[in-house]
C-alpha cells in the first residue's frame, strides 16, 4: 500500500471512529474532546477550545515560521449531527459504501481535516504516478506563502444551532484571512459560493382551552395554528431566485378530550435572494399578526437567523476550485446552500464549501458515503490548499 492509499484508508477509518461518537447539536463535547486529543497528537500548535466548544489547532508549513504579513487559511468542519443520542450508530459496509447516521454529514468532513494534514506533508508522487498534484502548482495571482493554516472543528451548524460555532470562529479571525474553507463530507463536485438566507420562527398559539364536551365551541390552539398553516401554504413563493417555506415541527394539546390551550410550530423560511426573503418574511409576519383575535393569541419568536451572502463565480477562489475538480475528472457545480460559509460570506469575507466524497440519504437512517471517490476528493482539497497557499 503506497502513501496515498494508506492515507485514504486512515481517513476512512477515522471517519468511522468519529461517527461512533454521538454529537447532537449543543452536545458535541465528547466528539470535540476526541478531536482535540488528535490535534495534540498531530503536533498542531495553539490547540484549544473556545466558549462555544469549537476546537482549534494551528499548522505552519516549512520551518514553522509564517511569512511576515501573511494571512492564515481557516479550514473548518462542523462536529454536530441532526441525530439525538438514542439513535443507533451501527455501521454497515456493502458495495463500496459505508452506511450509518452522520457518516457523511459530517464525520467524513471532520476526518478530512486530518486527511489534509497528512497529505499536505506527503512527498510528491513518484514520476509517472498520475496524481492531481504531480505537476508544478501555480499559486493564485499575487500568491506566495499565505501563512498559517488553522484547522477548526466547530459546533452548532445543524438545526437550531444557528451557526453559533462558526459565528465565534469568524468573530475570532475576522476578514484578515486568505479564505475560509468549509468541508462537507458528501458535497464532492459542488462548489458552494452563495449563501442562502434563512429565518426561523417558533409560532405559538394560545387559547383558554377547556373540556371537549362541556366547553365545545371555545377556540382550539391546534385548530387556530392549523388555519395559519393553510394560509401560509397559500403564499406565492419565488422560483428564481429560489425561495422556500417549511413547517418542520408542530406540537400541542393535553389529551384527546381536552380543547388545546397551547400549540406551537417551527417555521423555516429560505431564499437565494435577500429581497425575496424579506418579502416572504413580511407576508408571514402579516398572517401571524392577523391570526390574533378575541380568545386567540398568536406569538412568533425568532429562533434562527442565517444571513445571506455570496462570492462572485468569477472570484479566483471559485475558479481555483473548478480547476482542482476538473483535474480529477469532475465538472464543478456552482451552487448555493445554508452552511457555515453563510457567516463569512455575509460579512464579505472570501469563503466557500468543498466536499470530500459523494453519498446520499443525509439526515436519514439510510445515510451513506461512497468509498471510491474519497481519493479524488482529497486530491482536490489538497491541490486547492497547496495552490492557495502558494506552495
Amino acid at each position: 500500500m503506497d502513501f496515498m492509499e494508506n492515507n485514504i484508508q486512515r481517513l476512512i477509518e477515522l471517519a468511522v471512529q468519529i461517527q461512533q461518537i454521538p454529537a447532537p447539536t449543543f452536545h458535541e463535547q465528547k466528539r470535540a474532546e476526541f478531536v482535540r486529543s488528535l490535534f495534540l497528537k498531530e503536533g498542531l500548535q495553539n490547540v484549544g477550545m473556545d466558549a462555544m466548544g469549537n476546537v482549534y489547532g494551528r499548522w505552519t508549513a516549512g520551518n514553522g515560521q509564517s511569512k511576515a504579513g501573511s494571512k492564515p487559511l481557516i479550514i473548518s468542519a462542523h462536529l454536530d449531527t441532526v441525530f439525538p443520542f438514542e439513535m443507533d450508530t451501527t455501521l454497515r459496509r456493502e458495495a463500496g459504501r459505508i452506511y450509518g447516521i452522520g457518516i457523511g454529514d459530517n464525520s467524513m468532513g471532520v476526518a478530512a481535516l486530518f486527511g489534509l494534514m497528512w497529505m499536505l506533508t506527503s512527498p510528491q508522487p513518484s514520476p509517472g504516478r498520475k496524481r492531481g498534484f504531480s505537476s508544478p502548482l501555480a499559486p493564485l495571482p499575487g500568491g506566495g506563502a499565505r501563512g498559517d493554516i488553522w484547522f477548526v472543528a466547530n459546533t452548532c451548524e445543524e438545526g437550531l444551532g444557528d451557526l453559533r460555532g462558526m459565528k465565534a470562529v469568524v468573530e475570532r479571525f475576522g476578514g484578515d484571512v486568505s479564505a475560509y474553507l468549509v468541508l462537507e463530507g458528501m458535497a464532492l463536485g459542488h462548489v458552494y459560493h452563495r449563501a442562502v438566507g434563512v429565518k426561523r420562527y417558533r409560532v405559538t398559539a394560545r387559547t383558554q382551552g377547556g373540556h371537549s364536551w362541556s366547553d365545545y365551541g371555545q377556540p382550539s390552539a391546534v385548530v387556530e395554528l392549523s388555519k395559519l398553516i393553510v394560509q401560509l401554504s397559500a403564499l406565492t413563493l419565488s422560483s428564481k431566485p429560489r425561495t422556500t417555506m417549511n413547517v418542520g415541527k408542530i406540537q400541542g394539546g393535553t389529551s384527546i378530550n381536552t380543547i388545546p390551550a397551547e400549540a406551537w410550530l417551527e417555521l423555516d423560511l429560505r431564499s437565494e435572494g435577500q429581497a425575496e426573503l424579506a418579502e416572504l418574511i413580511e407576508g408571514v409576519e402579516r398572517l401571524i399578526e392577523a391570526a390574533n383575535k378575541p380568545g386567540v393569541s398568536m406569538e412568533a419568536d425568532v429562533i434562527g437567523l442565517r444571513p445571506a451572502g455570496e462570492m462572485s463565480a468569477e472570484h479566483p477562489l471559485v475558479k481555483l476550485a473548478q480547476k482542482c475538480l476538473a483535474e480529477q475528472g469532475l465538472e464543478a457545480v456552482l451552487t448555493s446552500g445554508s452552511t457555515d460559509a453563510n457567516i463569512p460570506l455575509s460579512q464579505g469575507y472570501p469563503a466557500l464549501v468543498l466536499g470530500v466524497t459523494q453519498g446520499g440519504g443525509a439526515h436519514t437512517k439510510g445515510e451513506f458515503i461512497e468509498i471510491e471517490p474519497v481519493e479524488k476528493g482529497m486530491e482536490q482539497l489538497t491541490n486547492f490548499v497547496r495552490r492557495l497557499m502558494g506552495w
